[in-house]
């Protein structure tokens, strides 16, 4: 079966107390990974790997801030010392403030570029050793199809960031092949999280309706693609990228869905 040769393997999720991150965390909790959920607020990070445990492997929790090289060697070092190694990295964690570029501040998109760019290859690089010895290394990485593929007002820093990722995924997935690490990455599309129900049903109506699948996603439809990357049945797949939006990125106009 699908996913039966993540059972017992050490996951590290980074971000992995709320949103995108819960949902894939909880998808490898459910097939009996060992999952270490990682975010900036032990509590909340602790909250979740208590809740997360009821889906079945063992969780725990750890806090780091992962635009910072110290920090993200502690979080490999704690998932390889409670879990016996590292198998798979989730690199999920990510930063999206929105301001339009007359408004954004130099610092504002330095943050951003540190969190979710900088951070992505600190945490390749802090589990790198670990996974080398793994035999099973699995690098995930969440991107997004803001960057990539399509642009939205205000999000030029979080936009440029995920086009990044995806470069810093070609040439790294070539550089850790020698070792049987596999690199990808996940772009998910409008996708219900806290964030989004925080802007009120209307708006979530809205972007549903930008979909012709006529729905937003749930967070475990990303884990579900994550978890794919992260199987026996997918090692020969190595710098290659799955997009998740329910066909958003399709249709060339407005006209188009009324069409459907």
């Amino acid at each position: 079966m699908l996913g039966s040769s993540i059972a017992g393997k050490s996951v590290i999720v980074t971000g992995g107390s709320k949103g995108i991150g819960y949902g894939i965390a909880k998808v490898f909790a459910q097939h009996q990974a060992k999952v270490l959920v990682v975010g900036r607020d032990l509590k909340v990070a602790e909250a979740a790997a208590r809740e997360l445990a009821k889906a079945g492997g063992a969780v725990s929790a750890f806090a780091a801030d992962i635009a910072d090289w110290p920090a993200t060697q502690a979080m490999a070092k704690a998932a390889a010392d409670r879990h016996g190694g590292i198998d798979v990295l989730c690199a999920n964690a990510g930063i999206f403030p929105q301001a339009k570029i007359e408004a954004m501040t130099p610092e504002s998109w330095d943050e951003v570029m540190a969190v979710n760019l900088k951070g992505t290859f600190l945490s390749v690089k802090a589990c790198l050793p670990y996974l080398k010895k793994s035999g099973h290394g699995r690098v995930v990485i969440t991107s997004s199809i803001t960057g990539p593929v399509t642009g939205f007002p205000g999000w030029t820093h979080y936009g440029a960031t995920k086009a990044g990722q995806l470069g810093f995924m070609r040439t790294a997935c070539m550089e850790l092949a020698k070792d049987g690490i596999t690199v990808n990455a996940v772009l998910p599309g409008n996708i219900i999280t806290e964030g989004l129900r925080s802007l009120g049903p209307e708006y979530a109506k809205g972007m549903a309706a930008a979909v012709p699948m006529g729905h937003l996603g749930e967070v475990e439809d990303i884990g579900h693609a994550a978890l794919f990357f992260a199987t026996k049945e997918a090692g020969y797949i190595t710098g290659q990228t799955i997009i998740v939006d329910g066909g958003q990125i399709i249709p060339e106009s407005q006209d188009a869905l009324a069409q459907m």
